[in-house]
């Protein structure tokens, strides 16, 4: 199968502290962590570590950052003949304060001005799937229309006029609960599950796809004959970093191979508990075998 991710493309600096900085001290870190960062870039380092054929098409600059970023997905088997490398821009980089006393994650990000992609005359015919995440919508858009037989997934985590027509196209929307509640002006309330059936149903007449609304640590909502709540599985968060975007790419896999929605969910949020485990998001991404055996204890299913 040939996978093909569509996305940005950022170099993440993590820094491990034991609470959340003081303002106005200096604080000393005795050590960092580095990796390429970004939705479907994430995604694409996950499918490609799991033995997928995939390539990932974004840009980046001409410089050190855009060259490590290419260097690193090299490494893991990422296809990257479609990175364009912009003399004109700086490689958007962030910076993430890991808090490692509760798992939480504070991220800064230095972006460039010029998001889109300047060659937009991408010609890929044959994707089986393909994950999108909202950047360079016109290159995204294309590849999903010359592609009508491929899944498509978009990982859905600002609301703006892309996000909206990308979604539209979409086999799978996969959004977040900020998105859910962005889009559609309402709250989610836990102790009522008629607040997130309800916002399901205004995302679904929207977009008329399948609709997948995550949750973090709550786990995921849909609808499978029925509402349901997929639970994900306790662990103790170290480093949340890339836990949304891992998610999804073990989504991708899942929802490829053929495993029904339920199970494809399930396997995610495994994949995706798991890495909080870990810091630094593409180091944090477990093996193929500790997801399935994950999942074969807690369900006593073979898969």
């Amino acid at each position: 199968m040939k996978f093909i991710c569509i996305g940005h493309a950022t170099y993440d600096t993590t820094l491990p502290m034991n609470e959340y900085p003081k303002e106005n001290l200096k604080h000393r870190i005795p050590e960092k962590i580095e990796c390429g960062g970004g939705p479907a870039s994430n995604a694409a380092y996950l499918l490609a570590k799991w033995g997928m054929d995939t390539t990932f098409i974004g840009i980046v600059g001409d410089d050190y950052y855009g060259e490590k970023i290419i260097e690193e997905f090299n490494s893991i088997g990422v296809h990257t003949d479609y990175i364009e490398k912009n003399k004109d821009l700086e490689t958007d980089s962030s910076y993430i304060i890991s808090n490692l006393s509760n798992g939480s994650r504070t991220i800064l990000t230095a972006k460039s001005n010029l998001p889109n992609m300047v060659d937009r005359s991408v010609s890929i015919h044959d994707a089986d799937v393909i994950l999108v995440d909202g950047e360079h919508f016109e290159t995204a858009k294309k590849l999903i229309l010359d592609n009508p037989n491929a899944i498509s997934i978009i990982d859905a985590g600002r609301v703006n006029d892309y996000t909206k027509e990308l979604g539209k196209m979409a086999t799978y929307l996969v959004c977040s609960k900020d998105f859910a509640e962005e889009f559609t002006n309402k709250k989610i309330d836990y102790n009522h599950k008629e607040s997130i059936i309800t916002i399901y149903e205004e995302l679904k007449i929207y977009f008329k796809t399948n609709i997948i609304i995550t949750l973090e640590e709550k786990g995921s909502f849909t609808k499978i004959e029925d509402y349901k709540v997929i639970p994900s599985i306790p662990v103790t968060p170290l480093d949340s970093t890339g836990a949304g975007d891992i998610f999804h790419g073990a989504f991708t896999y899942f929802i490829a191979k053929g495993y029904d929605l339920e199970k494809t969910i399930k396997l995610a949020s495994i994949t995706g508990a798991l890495s909080v485990e870990k810091i630094g998001s593409r180091y944090a991404i477990p093996e193929l075998n500790q997801v399935i055996d994950r999942y074969q204890k807690d369900n006593h299913d073979i898969i």
